[in-house]
């Protein structure tokens, strides 16, 4: 089955860290911009962060810039998401997806947007993460 495969999560404490892994199933992530994304209990799911197919550009959510950090090596066919200061809003079912790409004409650049693509994007079944003391 072609989809991403997510694991790392589990229960930490508050100020703790996790390191999330999202691998691609059955096909090469090479050409593909990937997301995670969370979605909480009764909340509507989120995109968190996204980076380009060659890693060279990222994007975050406000809620986790600076302490969060999603990275790539695409040998591996492997996408990561680092966790650091966690906190208790953070508890949430975490997944991986491939994501739209814009162009900004002012940048002259390509960016990954926190969307999934519309048809395959490999969306994974989730893991849990849960911070609480």
């Amino acid at each position: 089955q072609l989809q991403f495969v997510e694991s790392g999560g589990g229960l930490v404490q508050p100020g703790g860290s996790l390191r999330l892994s999202c691998s691609a199933s059955g096909f090469t992530l090479d050409y593909y911009a990937v997301g995670w994304f969370r979605q909480a209990p009764g909340k509507e799911r989120e995109g968190i962060a996204c980076i380009e197919p060659e890693g060279t550009s990222t994007n975050y959510v406000d809620s986790v810039k600076g302490r969060f950090t999603i990275s790539r090596d695409n040998t591996k066919n492997t996408v990561w998401l680092q966790m650091n200061s966690l906190k208790h809003e953070d508890t949430a079912v975490y997944s991986c997806a491939a994501v739209q790409r814009h162009y900004s004409a002012r940048a002259g650049q390509q960016f990954c947007v926190m969307t999934e693509l519309v048809g395959d994007n490999y969306r994974g079944q989730g893991i849990q993460v849960t911070v609480s003391s």
